[in-house]
């Protein structure tokens, strides 16, 4: 009988980590979370507490313990990743953070982009920036991807795996409040505001990017990988979807040149090539097969 892999989870006990927790342990992997307590990790793994910003507390909750895999859900910037990697160097055999399509930020394509987009071998880090500002962090969001991503880059012994996530939607617990958006301004006639020119992206659905994230802990190749549906949607595709399922919405599109706008609606494309994904062997969904099952799964239609 094949021993049980013994798999770290770190953060992630909601949304897309706790479908990636309920697939490992299905697969009869042995689970430890760990987290600062806030919240309860599923039944049947082990729960260890700390502050994973402090190597002390990281060091001192992990012990002697080793990992056939961690899952770094909640890495967000250089510091973390430092932390990190001194932490699970001889630790782990594979260390999977979760990053982002946001890492492409600049980079403004009509093409899908690809990983070779944005290699984190040649990203400058900087971690004395105020990464532990929350205001700093979050409207640094890509930056700090990438930068955490060049850490883990930095040391070509390290097992490191990027997968870089493209716009998650479905699922009766989306927290974001996105699609509820469209909905209520659907629902209403409300104009949505949209950038003059408008830009599509990629998506994934919170399931199959758990499932995505359940094979790369199988798999054995490192570096930055692209995690996307096939296929491509504008904002006048999502609105389409949610109006299909508001009785009597209406769709009342309003092109600004300034100002905000609704969420998914970009001034630049943000499509990811997921080739590299596919060739190693992970079947992706079409996002227009799914898109109204997420809808409904989202407005509980």
């Amino acid at each position: 009988m094949e021993k049980p892999r013994e798999v770290l989870v770190i953060g992630g006990n909601r949304y897309i980590g706790k479908r990636l927790i309920r697939r490992l342990l299905a697969a009869g992997d042995r689970v430890t979370v760990l987290n600062r307590g806030s919240a309860t990790p599923p039944p049947g793994t082990v729960h260890l507490v700390a502050d994973r910003d402090d190597e002390n507390s990281l060091r001192a909750a992990l012990g002697s313990r080793t990992f056939d895999a961690v899952v770094d859900q909640v890495c967000y910037t250089p510091r973390q990743a430092v932390v990190a990697r001194r932490v699970f160097t001889g630790r782990t055999r594979r260390y999977v953070m979760t990053s982002t399509v946001e890492v492409y930020e600049y980079e403004d394509s009509p093409a899908l982009v690809t990983e070779a987009a944005v290699n984190p071998r040649t990203v400058r880090i900087d971690t004395e920036l105020p990464w532990d500002d929350p205001e700093f962090r979050d409207a640094h969001y890509g930056e700090g991807k990438r930068q955490a991503e060049a850490v883990l880059a930095a040391d070509p012994g390290f097992p490191y795996v990027a997968v870089r996530v493209a716009h998650v939607l479905g699922g009766d617990d989306d927290f974001t409040g996105r699609l509820a958006h469209y909905a209520e301004r659907i629902r209403t006639g409300a104009p949505i505001a949209v950038p003059a020119v408008n830009r599509p992206a990629t998506y994934i659905h919170v399931e199959e990017i758990a499932d995505f994230l359940a094979w790369t802990v199988g798999e054995d190749f490192t570096g930055p990988v692209n995690a996307a549906s096939h296929g491509v949607l504008g904002t006048g595709d999502l609105c389409e979807a949610v109006a299909a399922q508001v009785p009597g919405g209406r769709v009342v599109l309003r092109g600004v040149e300034v100002g905000e706008v609704s969420p998914f609606s970009f001034t630049r494309s943000y499509g990811m090539d997921n080739a590299r994904a596919t060739r190693l062997g992970f079947p992706f969904g079409d996002v227009r097969q799914w898109l109204p099952k997420a809808v409904a799964e989202v407005l509980g239609t």
